[in-house]
């Protein structure tokens, strides 16, 4: 039976899944031998303050416990107030959408937003399936590439990249995967070009602040929201960072209260929810919400990490990019070839991922999520690979 004539085009669009299905980590991916820094999977057992929320929750208190669930208002109003303590602003619960991830509070974003035809700017390097996810909705992908090792963001380049079809940018901070944390000055910047443009081009541009990891922050920061000086904001959240949990899927889609046009907005997203596979987060994760939203993994512990990585990696000579939240180290290749690099760490059981499936050839990826045991074993690959 031939394939939807539509999917090569996003068969293409993910680089990742390519090199992962033909990658030597695959084979080893689980074998407790290997150093796995791939990806921001748990290599410890889960908090057990977060199986004690989910166990509180599990025995049924109504015949409805388990029944369909939109957007349950236990879960929007923990939401709401969540953001308004984190960022000052306002959210009300009635703008509050329960997503199973912040994968598919993408997904229902962009469909509630574009349509074929409109153009979405996202920045480059960037997430995995930013670019799958916008052509899935019909749009074009139109990329500002950040440039290393400072990935800043410059809000003249992301002005100079809209164009009359332009309907949404994408941001992520803290930046995944550079760890940058954009702060007032640039998001301020970036809001200014956003209303300029809007009112130049006759629509609003709506800004999609990806804020997966605005928890997992260093160095005393804290993470700043656009939505506290854009209006068209939407914030798009995932706790699967927060908890280190990712298979448990939770997030949400949040509106200001300062945005205008959110009422319109509301049946277009439950719509959106609905059309992306009925992209809901079930039953046990919305009813133990209250419990689970104030847990956090150990921010200090992966910051030691960090400083760890950075120091030996650092003496050995490695280029490195310190990073200000997320997971995750940027580090140069020693060779241009970074997928070559990889595959020469790999025969010291130490697995990265290499830079150029995220867009940036010449550099791999550390995740600090592997546990104690196997940041130390890697800093002797590390080293042993330069020969």
């Amino acid at each position: 039976m031939p394939i939807a004539p539509h999917i090569p085009a996003l068969q293409a669009s993910v680089p990742f899944l390519r090199w992962h299905a033909k990658s030597r980590y695959l084979q080893r991916a689980g074998d407790p031998a290997i150093n796995d820094l791939v990806f921001g999977n748990p290599h410890e057992m889960p908090m057990p303050s977060y199986v004690a929320a989910l166990a509180g929750r599990l025995v049924p208190q109504d015949k409805d416990w388990f029944a369909y669930k939109l957007n349950e208002p236990i879960a929007t109003r923990t939401v709401a107030a969540s953001l308004r303590a984190r960022t000052g602003v306002g959210f009300s619960p009635d703008d509050v959408f329960m997503t199973n991830g912040g994968f598919a509070a993408i997904a229902a974003s962009l469909r509630a937003l574009v349509s074929p035809g409109d153009e979405v700017i996202f920045l480059s390097p960037p997430w995995f399936f930013y670019e799958l996810l916008i052509r899935a909705a019909g749009a074009t992908p139109v990329r500002v590439h950040l440039s290393p090792p400072e990935f800043a963001l410059d809000a003249v380049e992301v002005a100079a990249a809209i164009t009359s079809r332009t309907r949404a940018v994408i941001i992520n901070s803290p930046h995944n995967p550079s760890g940058r944390v954009y702060g007032s000055g640039e998001l301020k910047a970036l809001s200014a070009a956003l209303n300029e443009a809007s009112a130049r081009i006759g629509h609003p541009i709506a800004l999609l602040s990806d804020e997966a990891y605005a928890r997992i922050v260093f160095d005393g920061q804290r993470a700043v929201s656009p939505a506290q000086f854009y209006p068209h904001t939407f914030v798009l959240y995932s706790y699967g960072k927060q908890l280190l949990a990712p298979g448990q899927r939770i997030g949400y889609i949040a509106l200001p209260e300062s945005m205008p046009e959110r009422e319109p907005l509301r049946e277009a997203i439950m719509i959106a929810q609905c059309a992306t596979g009925f992209a809901f987060p079930n039953a046990l994760l919305q009813h133990a919400l209250p419990e689970i939203e104030p847990l956090c993994i150990h921010v200090g512990t992966l910051e030691r990490r960090r400083d760890r990585v950075l120091g030996v990696l650092g003496q050995l000579g490695y280029e490195t990019v310190r990073p200000a939240g997320t997971f995750y180290v940027l580090v140069r290749s020693p060779i241009p070839q970074d997928l070559a690099f990889v595959d020469r760490l790999a025969d010291f059981d130490t697995f990265v991922l290499p830079g150029s499936i995220l867009e940036l050839p010449g550099w791999f990826r550390i995740s600090l999520t592997a546990n104690d045991t196997m940041i130390e074993r890697s800093l002797s690959a590390f080293q042993a690979v330069l020969g």
